[in-house]
């Protein structure tokens, strides 16, 4: 068995046990947020409760109540909803150690951005990690952290230095996968280091007899709706990579920004759309997240390559035996690879003429291909690729 082969399973369990504790996750976020934004005061209310709500699923009908002070007796069954966030970032990291960290010279540097060593990329990856963490607490514990829209603002500015601080340190797939990671890190110590260990003390000082400090339950409750407003753009990131359009974009921090809003906002529509306040008070949410769609969509346009000069096929062919065939080829020369990836071949002119539209997307219109641009492909060759492919159509 090769390392290449072993790497790749691992690559499979931990990207399959990311999704599977990673919906959990999300899943858990997106209903106790709705569910609390749902709880409704109504008559003949138990002691204590707050609110409740009545739902239906699955042919069921459940009764949920709320209290804000708990009761005398807890049962010893009571369901800590924590695993889910704690493993989708211990499997997202270990993730990001299988496919980068191992792979940096191929997925994580790139010479025409920064020329450094695999330890030194490791170093400013993990380094980064916690200093956004830090950084972020900070802000949250600061008065900052007492004005919502200045702290939002603030939270925004912070993803967004770290997006530009990875684009010109990173691959533009290194970059984005950072961002997420960034922001994923975040979300997981606010349930790991704030959210749990306050609920934790709260339910003892209630148990107790004693009044649980309001500070407590104020912190967990915002760090909550962090995670909840984060969670959309934090799955774009994620998936980012499949996405040369994102990845390869020379100001892909500026289509983060952009990510931030327009994830926001549909997450902000949702949430009123939950608590039911009267739709005059969000409907301006879609329009904004629809004219940062638009904005998007319009930076990422692709360029046109027709109307140049004629290039011949001999030339088409030098270039991909240069640059494509170590990878992409019945029997790849690359380490990192035992067959080509994707079985996409680009060896003959006819492997070329077959995936046209795919070089075009990954290393013409972007950079993404060859990985890390290891082999020093230039623009020039990238734009002979381009106006080859365009003469096709």
């Amino acid at each position: 068995m090769t390392l290449a082969f072993a790497m790749d399973w691992l690559n499979l369990l931990f990207r399959w046990a990311h999704l599977i504790v990673g919906i959990g996750w999300i899943g858990t976020s997106f209903y106790f947020i709705a569910l609390d934004l749902s709880l409704r005061k109504r008559t003949d209310m138990k002691e204590g409760v707050a609110g409740t709500a009545w739902e239906v699923h699955g042919g069921g009908f459940y009764h949920v109540e709320k209290y804000l002070v708990a009761p005398k007796e807890l049962p010893e069954d009571l369901i800590w909803y924590k695993w889910e966030a704690y493993l989708t970032w211990v499997t997202g990291f270990a993730l990001l150690v299988v496919q980068y960290y191992f792979n940096a010279t191929s997925y994580l540097i790139d010479p025409n951005v920064l020329t450094m060593t695999p330890g030194e990329a490791i170093l400013i990856s993990v380094v980064s990690l916690i200093a956004g963490w830090l950084i972020y607490d900070r802000l949250c514990k600061s008065p900052i952290g007492r004005n919502v829209p200045l702290l939002a603002a603030c939270l925004f500015v912070l993803i967004l230095a770290a997006s530009y601080l990875f684009t010109h340190v990173f691959s533009g797939r290194g970059a984005l996968i950072h961002v997420g990671a960034f922001v994923g890190t975040i979300m997981a110590v606010n349930v790991f280091g704030i959210i749990i260990p306050n609920q934790k003390k709260i339910t003892a000082s209630l148990l107790a007899g004693e009044a649980p400090d309001p500070a407590l339950g104020a912190m967990g409750k915002q760090r909550s709706v962090h995670n909840n407003y984060l969670t959309i753009p934090v799955l774009l990131m994620m998936v980012s990579n499949h996405y040369p359009m994102l990845t390869g974009h020379p100001q892909s921090w500026l289509l983060v920004a952009l990510i931030l809003v327009i994830g926001g906002m549909v997450r902000h529509f949702l949430n009123r759309d939950d608590a039911g306040d009267p739709f005059a008070k969000f409907w301006w949410s879609l329009p904004v997240a629809a004219v940062g769609l638009v904005i998007a969509i319009i930076m990422t346009a692709p360029k046109d390559y027709s109307g140049g000069a004629a290039v011949a096929d001999a030339e088409v062919i030098a270039i991909a035996r240069t640059h494509c065939a170590s990878c992409h080829a019945a029997v790849p020369t690359h380490e990192a690879f035992d067959e080509a990836p994707k079985e996409i071949h680009l060896e003959s002119l006819g492997d070329l003429q077959r995936y046209a539209d795919q070089i075009m997307a990954q290393a013409v219109q972007s950079d993404a291909m060859p990985l890390g641009n290891e082999t020093g492909m230039t623009d020039t060759e990238r734009a002979t690729l381009g106006t080859w492919i365009s003469q096709l159509k």
